[in-house]
């Protein structure tokens, strides 16, 4: 089972389709995330059945025979081998009563059920070990994310040094730039590369993490939601950091979310 929505696919043997509405119900009742292949086999016991002529089939057969000895010398066919023919003998089965198709559909939900309740048991057993992977996730990216705040190159004296070389720089290939717009291209270029919302948003997403995995109900949608705004934040980081430390800091956040959104796909 993976991520998704519950999509149940079943495959009933002919005469069970009545009951696919239970097994759908049941399936729900216990499953909430994912796609459910449900599928049921018959082996029926062929000594309850009854042996009867297809007359039609032996027809045929008997036509063809005629046929070809019109044409052909030779013996007329045995009686055991035209019924030794395919389709001439046929097995049916005995038509049940209403009770003992009730009591067969009966012992196959009961023993749905108990299937049901035990994969029920197993994913929680694993859920358990997806909430301590998930959650160990989550304050990887919380300690990059203060990494990347406490980051040197994010002072306002790292900042304003490159700001100075990069002005110098400009001014050493002409002298004729008005300084009050030079100035102000340098506020503008200072608040692109402030990453400060981002950072304030990727707590807040820490933090909503950590509410979601301390619910006992089906969090998988809203983590993988989380996932995604994660990633987008980090994305920001990566393109708007103007220095080495930062950008590293950025892309070993991007390796952990999705490393998180691959186990959060098995999360109900």
């Amino acid at each position: 089972m993976n991520g998704k929505s519950l999509d149940i696919r079943l495959r009933m043997p002919p005469g069970f389709e009545q009951l696919e509405a239970e097994v759908r119900s049941a399936a729900a009742k216990h499953l909430r995330r994912g796609n459910c292949q449900l599928s049921l086999q018959v082996t029926r016991d062929q000594s309850g059945g009854e042996i009867q002529i297809n007359q039609a089939a032996l027809d045929s057969v008997l036509a063809a025979v005629k046929a070809i000895s019109a044409k052909v010398d030779a013996q007329p066919p045995s009686l055991d081998g035209l019924l030794a023919i395919k389709g001439v003998v046929e097995l049916r089965d005995t038509e049940e009563d209403d009770e003992a198709v009730a009591e067969r559909h009966a012992a196959i939900l009961k023993d749905l059920g108990a299937t049901l309740v035990a994969l029920a048991n197993a994913r929680g057993e694993e859920g358990g070990r997806l909430h301590d992977v998930v959650a160990q996730h989550v304050d990887t990216i919380a300690q990059l994310t203060e990494q990347a705040r406490d980051c040197p190159a994010r002072k306002p004296d790292a900042i304003r040094a490159r700001l100075n070389e990069q002005i110098e720089r400009i001014l050493e290939q002409s002298s004729s730039f008005d300084e009050e717009r030079l100035h102000q291209e340098a506020v503008l270029l200072a608040a692109k590369v402030d990453v400060q919302e981002e950072l304030d948003r990727l707590f807040a997403h820490v933090s909503a993490a950590r509410d979601l995995l301390e619910k006992d109900e089906a969090v998988g949608r809203r983590l993988d939601f989380l996932t995604q705004e994660f990633n987008r934040e980090a994305n920001t980081l990566c393109s708007k950091a103007n220095d080495p430390a930062l950008t590293r800091i950025g892309l070993e956040m991007k390796a952990v979310i999705d490393q998180m959104r691959e186990q959060v796909q098995n999360v109900e």
